[in-house]
C-alpha cells in the first residue's frame, strides 16, 4: 500500500518584488494568462497526480485568495477531494503570526492529522509549471529518502538568483549553498555525470541545480525537523536536514519559471501568447483548473488581433492587440493599440454598478498601450498614451507605478483622457 500524501502550499508570502499587484493580494492569487490565478498550478498539478488531500496556507492579503479557492475548489465527495485553507492564527501557545514558510508549517502541525509513514509534499504557490508529483514521489521511495528537493537544472550564469545544491552520483545531496556570487568556488556543485544519466540531462556544461520549492518529507522526520527555531525552509530547514538526514535531489528537466518579480512575470504572461509557447494551457495533459465564472462569449468588432490570448466576456471595438494578454471582461475602445500588455479585465461591466462616471470602467477610444500591466477594474480615458518613452526604470506616480521599465495601473486606477505616461 502507498503511504498517503498530504500537499501543503503555502500561500501566505507578501510578495513586496510583485508590488503593486500584491498590494490588494498576496503573491498566489495574482492573475495570470487572462483567467486563473497562480495558486492553480500546484493546485491543479495535485489534483492530477491524483493527490486528494490539499492544504493551502494563507496569511497575508489573504481575502482574494480565500474568495477564489473557496469558489474554485469546493469538496468533492466521490474522490474525496479537499482543498482546505489554513489561515494563519493566533493561539494560547502562540500569539505570533507566522515569520516564515517553516514556522507557518509548523504551527498547523495539529490540522494535518499525520500519521507515522504518511508523507508531506510541501509546495510553493507562485511558480509556473506542470508537473506530476507522482514521479517525484517514486523517486523518493525508491532512494529510501527522508527528504526529497524537487530541482531544477540551471546554467551558471544564472545561479546568483539561487541557492544551488551540491548532488554526488546517487543524487544524494550534501551541501546548500544560497545565491553564491561570481567570487565562490562553485564548481564542486556542478551536476555529475551519473545524475545527468539517471535523469537523462542533456550535456551541457556546467549545469547547476537549483530548488524548485518542491518538498517531499517522511512524515516523522518533518515532525522532528520543525521543533526547532527555523522561519524558513530554505535558509534553515533544508541545511539543517541535509546534515541530519537522508536528502537526495530529483531532477525536473520541464518548464518552470519563479514568478518573484514584475519582470518575470511581465515575461513569462507574454510568453504565454506565443505560437508554441513553453507552458501552455492548451494542453491535454496536466489540465490546470479555475474558476467557473459562465461568462458570455467575447464580442469582437472590426478589431486585429496578433498573438492575443483572449480570455470570456470581452468587449473589443475596432482595436489593434498584438502580443499580449486580454483578460475577463476586458473593454477596449475603438481606435485603440495595443502591444506587449497584460490586461488583468474586470470584476464587473459597468452596468452592474450603482453610479456611473468618467472614465469608464475598460479602455477608452484612440489610445496608446506598450510594455505595460493593467490590474483589474481599471478606467483609462480617451487618447491615453502609456509607453515609458523616456525609459524609466523605477518610479511612483498618481495611479501608475514604473517598475524594471514595465508601466503598471495598480487596480482600480483611473486615468483622465489625454493622460501620458
Amino acid at each position: 500500500m502507498n503511504p498517503a500524501v498530504t500537499v501543503i502550499i503555502l500561500g501566505g508570502g507578501q510578495g513586496k518584488r510583485l508590488f503593486p499587484l500584491t498590494f490588494h493580494r498576496s503573491k498566489p492569487a495574482v492573475p495570470l494568462g487572462g483567467k486563473y490565478r497562480l495558486v492553480d498550478i500546484p493546485i491543479s498539478n495535485s489534483i492530477n497526480s491524483e493527490l486528494r488531500r490539499i492544504y493551502v496556507l494563507t496569511q497575508f492579503n489573504s481575502t482574494s485568495l480565500h474568495r477564489h479557492i473557496h469558489r474554485t475548489y469546493p469538496y468533492e465527495p466521490f474522490n474525496q477531494t479537499s482543498v482546505e485553507l489554513l489561515a494563519a492564527e493566533q493561539t494560547l501557545e502562540n500569539r505570533d503570526w507566522f515569520q516564515g514558510t517553516a514556522d507557518a508549517v509548523r504551527k498547523h502541525l495539529s490540522h494535518y492529522r499525520l500519521s507515522p509513514g504518511d508523507r508531506v509534499l510541501i509546495l510553493s504557490g507562485d511558480h509556473i509549471y506542470r508537473m506530476d508529483y507522482r514521479s517525484v514521489l517514486s523517486f523518493h521511495e525508491a532512494k529510501k529518502a527522508d527528504l526529497t528537493i524537487a530541482t531544477v537544472p540551471i546554467e551558471k550564469r544564472e545561479i546568483s538568483r539561487f541557492g544551488i545544491l551540491k548532488i554526488q552520483s546517487d543524487a544524494r545531496i550534501v551541501e546548500f549553498k544560497e545565491k553564491p556570487e561570481g567570487r565562490d568556488n562553485v564548481q564542486s556543485f556542478v551536476v555529475p555525470e551519473g545524475v545527468r544519466r539517471e535523469f537523462k540531462l542533456e550535456a551541457a556544461r556546467e549545469t547547476y541545480l537549483a530548488s524548485m520549492g518542491v518538498y517531499v518529507f517522511n512524515a516523522e522526520v518533518l515532525i522532528k525537523l520543525l521543533k526547532g527555531s527555523e522561519a524558513d525552509f530554505g535558509r534553515g530547514v533544508i541545511p539543517k536536514a541535509i546534515g541530519e538526514v537522508r536528502v537526495y535531489g530529483y531532477v525536473f528537466d520541464g518548464y518552470w519559471r519563479d514568478i518573484g518579480t514584475i519582470r518575470s512575470f511581465y515575461e513569462a504572461s507574454l510568453e504565454l501568447t506565443e505560437e508554441n509557447p513553453s507552458f501552455s494551457f492548451f494542453s491535454p495533459e496536466g489540465r490546470i483548473f479555475t474558476r467557473a465564472r459562465f461568462l458570455p462569449p467575447s464580442r469582437i468588432l472590426s478589431t486585429e488581433l496578433k498573438h492575443v490570448l483572449l480570455s470570456e466576456g470581452c468587449i473589443l471595438r475596432g482595436a489593434t492587440i498584438e502580443n499580449s494578454v486580454v483578460g475577463l471582461r476586458s473593454v477596449v475602445g475603438e481606435g485603440t493599440v495595443i502591444q506587449r500588455s497584460v490586461l488583468m479585465g474586470a470584476d464587473f461591466y459597468q452596468s452592474e454598478e450603482t453610479g456611473r462616471s468618467a472614465p469608464k470602467l475598460g479602455i477608452g477610444k484612440k489610445c496608446t498601450i506598450q510594455g505595460a500591466i493593467l490590474d483589474k477594474n481599471v478606467r483609462i480615458g480617451n487618447g491615453v498614451v502609456i509607453q515609458n518613452r523616456k525609459k524609466i526604470q523605477e518610479a511612483d506616480g498618481e495611479n501608475f507605478y514604473i517598475r524594471e521599465g514595465i508601466v503598471i495601473l495598480p487596480r482600480d486606477a483611473r486615468i483622465p483622457d489625454g493622460t501620458e505616461i
